[in-house]
């Protein structure tokens, strides 16, 4: 009956060679049919769709994407640069982009720059090569000659934070004020004025935006900015733990901290641990991005997130609606990401605070 599945079996086992033309017999469908379903053309009817999908999952069959891509003219493959994979920040940015591409019929190519030019150079060469329909660069910047290669085969862009205002480019916007603001002041309504901050690598645009809004929150609650408490880090486990070797030498100690990443507060607390400090009854700590392991360090890290999954779902839609679209005329486009405290337990009332309210109540 037309409209039915219909299978043919061959003595109850799957047949020896499966290919297009298989499918297509099974599923009672012409082969252009499925080769219009498999490349997930909008115009075949979603009964038919189904039907041959259901046949496709039946024998376990697995398309193959070199030739869809010659038959098609399209890779459906998305590249996604990062600045270091050992940072899990980034991991947990690339499953994010991962399940959304793959939830819209996308795979992913991913390269890691580990903050080298040279092996950004590397990164553009492997997704030309495999004719990517767009790219996010979640680093801190492309060289300009690096971008052209990229433009001239109008290759849609997703950056982060900046990038050039050209036709074909995305950017998302992280809000870093809002989450550090709430950050600042979460720090002054305890009663902390002699707050520090641990900046990122000051090549990173990420960094400088980061510290210019905890500078400008420390104002606004009118805390006495001090230059002196502004330490240098590296959004490293190893940089946090050098900067609050630092910022322990100070007299007076500062009585909070606030860290540009995690992995710098992690740092901080490491060394705080080994100081003999407790954290937060003698200094408190709050970090930034919110990655998993935020959650079960001791005390867990109060933090601001700035969330991988929107990050991810705001590049893949980017590069969606440049890639099934005429990308070249679409305009610039900017999609905003915001940041949020997440309060646990590494921040606190300054040391001594308790005391001195309960004398002065009396």
């Amino acid at each position: 009956m037309a409209g039915r599945l219909s299978v043919k079996k061959r003595n109850d086992e799957t047949p020896a060679r499966i290919d297009i033309r298989t499918i297509a017999s099974m599923a009672n469908v012409s082969i252009a049919t499925v080769s219009r379903t498999i490349n997930r053309v909008s115009t075949v009817d979603p009964k038919i769709a189904k039907r041959v999908w259901e046949v496709i999952g039946k024998l376990d069959y697995f398309p193959n994407t070199q030739a869809r891509a010659l038959v098609s003219g399209r890779s459906r493959i998305f590249g996604l640069i990062v600045s270091e994979i050992t940072n899990p920040f980034f991991p947990e940015l690339i499953q994010g982009f991962e399940d959304i591409a793959v939830e819209h019929g996308y795979e992913i190519l991913v390269s890691s720059t580990n903050y080298d030019p040279k092996r950004m150079s590397h990164c553009i060469r492997r997704m030309l090569e495999r004719k990517v329909e767009g790219v996010a660069v979640m680093t801190f910047g492309i060289e300009e000659p690096l971008l052209d290669q990229l433009a001239n085969r109008k290759v849609p862009l997703v950056f982060i934070d900046v990038g050039p205002d050209r036709a074909g480019i995305s950017l998302l916007k992280v809000d870093y004020e809002h989450g550090l603001r709430q950050g600042v002041q979460h720090l002054a309504a305890l009663g902390h004025r002699n707050v520090a901050f641990v900046t990122g690598p000051p090549m990173l645009r990420s960094s400088q935006s980061r510290l210019a809004a905890f500078s400008k929150a420390v104002q606004e609650c009118g805390i006495a900015a001090d230059p002196a408490l502004i330490v240098g880090g590296d959004h490293t486990l190893e940089g946090g733990i050098a900067a609050m070797e630092k910022l322990l030498a100070m007299k007076p100690e500062p009585t909070a901290v606030m860290c540009s990443n995690d992995m710098t507060a992690i740092g901080v607390l490491h060394k705080l641990y080994r100081a003999g400090m407790r954290v937060p009854d003698d200094i408190s700590v709050i970090g930034f991005d919110n990655i998993h392991i935020a959650e079960v360090t001791i005390p867990p890290l109060t933090t601001i997130q700035m969330s991988r999954f929107e990050i991810a779902r705001a590049a893949v839609d980017a590069l969606r609606a440049h890639a099934e679209k005429d990308g070249g005329s679409l305009p610039h486009r900017e999609y905003k990401i915001r940041t949020d405290l997440v309060v646990r337990e590494s921040t606190g009332f300054p040391r001594g605070m308790i005391a001195k309210l309960r004398k002065t109540g009396n």
